[in-house]
């Protein structure tokens, strides 16, 4: 695994065949720990340095991009490397899957009290080895939340789904990761409708066509005004391009001028040598002539070094694509039995 920067803001690039060792490998830790499921929007709030969600982000131990925008933009910068998105939902499914395997702990954590009595239900039918040692439901009162935080200390589950109705999203486990014992904490919104069958997760085909934030929009007319903050990231981008360009050509232009600076310090040697030969013929003597000849040398010498240093202070250029982005939503049941 490998962790990249895209305007700033930490990305993992994950191959799918080292997921389930990564997960294994956080959930030995000692202490609090985070996964992230990183879409544009979010990308956009942790570029503001000022806020908390940006080291969240920073102090997250696994970043996972979910958002197809976010994989165009790093393609757009001609990066080393690209990211590999992932489906949060098949993320889910794939973590609880190893802690059935190894005989782990969870906690369900959001949405109403009828969707997590059923999400619970069917999660323990689906993975019979997995030990659900607590759940409390979301949209608690702020006079609640102790008890919430004392009963995730107590439990101290192996994973804890933070879903709906928790306020602060993936905000909420960060600001009180010092009360926790060991515990990965992974906010997934629409994890326990879900599970529930309360909410049609998106279908594979609309997910992987980034058309999933149609179907925000269906449930929420306001995230039409989703379209300023992505304008602001698709500028972003092009900024970063033509700073980058610049900062090269910057460099460019500074090689140049020694580059240059070489070529007049060569004529000047060629005009000694011609007036050493012009010396030889009108009868000076062979002294002097020689004299000449080892100052010429030397000033060849000096020559090529300042040639070679020209040279060395080149650097590549860097070639640029365009992209292209997008994300909507679609319908797909899921069952979990």
């Amino acid at each position: 695994m490998k962790r990249i920067e895209l305007l700033g803001v930490p990305i993992d690039i994950c191959q799918p065949e080292e997921l389930e060792g990564e997960f294994m490998k956080i959930l030995e830790k000692p202490g609090t720990k985070q996964i992230v499921f990183l879409s544009v929007w979010d990308l956009i709030k942790a570029r503001n340095t000022k806020r908390d969600f940006c080291k969240c982000v920073a102090e997250a131990d696994l970043i996972l991009p979910v958002s197809k925008s976010i994989l165009g933009g790093a393609k757009f910068l001609k990066m080393e490397e690209i990211p590999i998105r992932y489906n949060p939902f098949d993320v889910t499914i794939q973590f609880l899957s190893l802690i059935d395997q190894h005989y782990r702990t969870l906690f369900l954590l959001g949405g109403r009290k009828r969707t997590l009595q059923q999400a619970e239900r069917n999660v323990h039918e689906t993975f019979p080895n997995v030990r659900i040692v607590g759940r409390y439901v979301g949209y608690f009162p702020k006079e609640s939340e102790d008890d919430v935080v004392t009963a995730i200390h107590k439990a101290s589950p192996s994973l804890a789904i933070v879903s709906e109705g928790i306020k602060e999203k993936n905000l909420w486990a960060y600001h009180r990761r010092e009360r926790f014992s060991s515990s990965i904490f992974l906010f997934y919104n629409d994890c326990l409708g879900i599970f529930s069958k309360r909410i049609k997760r998106v279908s594979e085909k609309t997910f992987e066509r980034g058309n999933e934030i149609w179907h925000e929009i269906f449930h929420n007319p306001l995230k039409l005004f989703y379209i300023f903050p992505f304008i602001y990231y698709i500028m972003s981008l092009l900024w970063c391009r033509l700073f980058n360009k610049k900062s090269k050509n910057v460099k460019e232009n500074q090689e140049l001028p020694n580059g240059k600076s070489a070529e007049p310090a060569g004529s000047d040697t060629e005009k000694k040598a011609e007036s050493a030969s012009d010396d030889e013929k009108n009868g000076k003597n062979s002294t002097e002539s020689e004299k000449t000849d080892l100052n010429v040398g030397k000033n060849e010498s000096g020559d090529k070094n300042s040639m070679r240093t020209a040279d060395g202070m080149g650097e590549k250029k860097t070639a640029f694509k365009a992209f292209a982005s997008s994300e909507i939503d679609d319908s797909d049941d899921l069952e979990l039995e």
